[in-house]
């Protein structure tokens, strides 16, 4: 079963996006991911679509310990879909990626004091909050600043 731009060419080579995939491999090697964009986005759009129509107030959110590159990021941002991270490292990617701060999530249940300090300096929209021990750390963070964090509790 083939989906988004996936179909069999004329030599019988799987072909995404209009990309002869047996090209691709000779041209790259192998193992080798290749991302639909068009069905990323069409999917995107139909999240958004559908609770729209519901007339379900909503933000959709990419989770992106799924897959985390700049150019997802890029086309989060030009589809207007948030994103989630639980790392310093995903979270300087979604930030290099062009996501704006306010729609980034930052999970995680081992957040650094570094990790932390790396979200408020670059007004990370939300800080979910893991343990007690985040607690702590980010008020004793915040003490120094004057600035305030929207947070979640899980």
């Amino acid at each position: 079963m083939l989906f988004g731009t996936a179909k069999m060419n004329r030599e019988n080579h799987l072909e995404i996006g209009g990309c002869d995939t047996v090209k691709l491999a000779q041209k790259f090697g192998t193992p080798l991911f290749v991302y639909d964009v068009a069905h990323i986005r069409a999917q995107a759009r139909g999240f958004k679509q559908t609770l729209n129509q519901l007339g379900i107030k909503n933000k959709v959110v990419y989770a992106s310990k799924a897959f985390s590159c700049l150019a997802i990021y890029q086309v989060l941002k030009e589809e207007d879909i948030a994103c989630d991270v639980v790392s310093g490292g995903e979270l300087f990617t979604a930030l290099k990626g062009g996501m704006e701060p306010a729609e980034i999530e930052f999970h995680g249940n081992n957040k650094t004091p570094e990790e932390l300090r790396y979200a408020l300096d670059n007004k990370i929209g939300t800080i979910v909050i893991d343990n007690f021990y985040e607690i702590d750390l980010l008020e004793e963070l915040l003490a120094t600043r004057n600035q305030t964090q929207k947070v979640l509790f899980r």
